[in-house]
């Protein structure tokens, strides 16, 4: 994936000096050991490095200072081993950046029963000292995961990993640039929204760049460098007849090829992590890119169409939280229904851009006509999306917040589609077809998406925490009625959560 970090966690254990050097000695050891087990389970994909024993304001303070100014910490893991008073922790606390994680833990899994004495009391007391520091957590309304149960239970590690995966897309988001090619489409509302806000939210920056701007580098391509990518092409999908080589309608290929290079070569120069197109605003392409959205959101870039650059970032940070996973992360759009008594499903696809990594199969590159954009017809990846589980999530700006709408659905297997020359995913939403439409109208949801097999709604609710916006989740729990309550009491809430903070 293009531009993938891996920064690290940070364990910090607290503690006092009350029980003795020796006893810190040994927290010293337990809380190494936690931090090295929790990395070598494999189910966390970014490091877990013990960082420190903290037993002191001073040291809590500098160390909280320390990870704000290292761009490899991404955030912080926290665990009070033992009794660790929370004022200590206030101006440190004060001073964080970044995201943290507390982990309500114990180094031994079952209690010493006939060997247990007051010295085994005094150094293993985190259900004390966390139930401490989680209230200074609340009183100081911080935004955190909590984690609760050993740190070898399975169950425990998952929880820890969903964390890290939403860390690590927040931490790919600070300082990230996405470029619009063209403005958004005409008229429309969902795709327009606040990008300064955003930015002083997310961390990520927005700009516009001239489609002539693109136009250049495309025209700049050599015929070299389309020679071995159409050959990369043949390799990697099954070419339609006419697309190849000595085929009446390779040089159409050709001219994919050339805006996939020229639009490489313009994001990797300015180091974009994303990007938007608009079939509104082609001038100077010969086709609206299709294959070379779809080829450049393979690789880890995000994208929106028609100016969308809201949901070119969530892709993006979507790309990044899956790393790893199997199944695939990708642009979507709800297109149309099935609608009949025995299921109702979506049939979600868009134009052209659909990324082939939740294909079910080797892609077929072929090209059709497309009845928008007044170009000539341009090259895709058809493809189905695979079954399986998945979420489709969308970011929108309410005014005075931004709200991340999450959907819980099973992609389903469906009848051949021998006339729809574009990718697509058909399935069934939670808890149900009705239910969910109307949860996601209610809640403002827009018809583009990020559609992921890997990322859960767990790792989209802690992502939300980190960011500090609105989250909506419809899943198998679900009500219609109790969901408008709440996002009745979230538009009251949003009102005064500033005040609440002091």
């Amino acid at each position: 994936m293009i531009q993938l970090a891996t920064p690290e966690i940070w364990f910090v254990c607290g503690s006092q000096h009350l029980y003795g050097e020796e006893a810190l000695k040994e927290v010293v050891q337990n809380a190494r050991a936690v931090a090295v087990g929790l990395y070598e389970s494999q189910k966390i994909p970014l490091k877990i490095t013990f960082k420190a024993l903290l037993t002191t304001p001073d040291e809590i303070r500098a160390l909280m200072l320390e990870a704000n100014g290292n761009v490899n910490c991404a955030g912080l893991m926290l665990w009070m081993h033992t009794f660790s008073p929370s004022k200590m922790w206030i101006a440190g606390l004060s001073s964080l950046q970044k995201p943290f994680c507390h982990l309500h833990t114990q180094f031994n899994r079952d209690l010493p029963w006939e060997t247990i004495d007051m010295d085994f009391m005094n150094l293993n007391q985190a259900a004390h000292g966390d139930r401490e520091a989680g209230f200074l957590h609340s009183r100081m309304r911080l935004g955190r995961k909590v984690v609760v149960g050993h740190w070898r239970d399975p169950e425990v590690q998952d929880r820890l990993a969903a964390w890290t995966r939403a860390v690590r897309g927040w931490h790919d988001l600070q300082g990230a640039k996405f470029a619009r090619f063209g403005d958004n489409m005409r008229n429309v509302a969902v795709t327009e929204g606040d990008k300064v806000a955003f930015e002083m939210r997310f961390g990520a920056a927005v700009n516009g760049y001239g489609v002539g701007d693109l136009v250049q580098k495309v025209n700049f391509v050599s015929e070299a460098a389309v020679d071995a990518l159409c050959a990369e092409y043949e390799r990697l999908y099954e070419v339609g007849r006419e697309l190849q080589a000595d085929g009446a309608r390779h040089e159409e290929l050709r001219d994919g090829a050339r805006i996939e290079l020229g639009m490489r070569a313009f994001l990797e120069e300015g180091g974009f992590k994303g990007f938007t197109t608009s079939f509104e605003d082609l001038h100077g392409l010969k086709q609206l890119p299709g294959l070379a959205v779809q080829r450049l959101m393979a690789d880890g870039y995000g994208f929106g169409g028609e100016g969308d650059w809201k949901t070119a970032i969530l892709l993006r940070a979507m790309k990044v939280m899956d790393a790893g996973l199997p199944g695939g992360t990708s642009f979507m759009e709800d297109y149309t229904y099935h609608l009949s008594p025995s299921g109702h499903q979506v049939l979600g696809s868009h134009m052209l851009e659909v990324c082939p990594s939740i294909s079910d199969a080797k892609p077929k590159l072929e090209i059709h006509p497309l009845g928008i954009g007044g170009k000539a017809d341009p090259v895709r990846l058809v493809f189905n999306a695979h079954p399986g589980s998945a979420i489709n999530a969308s970011l929108v700006d309410m005014g005075n917040r931004f709200r991340l709408i999450v959907n819980e659905v099973e992609v389903v297997t469906h009848p051949e589609l021998p006339k729809l020359p574009v990718a697509r995913a058909v399935w069934e939403c939670k808890p149900d077809f009705k239910t969910a439409c109307a949860a996601w109208i209610y809640a403002g949801g827009a018809h583009h998406t990020g559609f992921s097999y890997g990322v859960t709604a767990e790792i989209m609710e802690d992502f939300a925490e980190i960011a500090g916006i609105e989250l909506v989740v419809i899943d198998d729990d679900t009500r219609l009625r109790e969901l408008k309550t709440e996002l009745r009491q979230n538009d009251l809430y949003y009102v005064l959560a500033q005040g609440l903070r002091n």
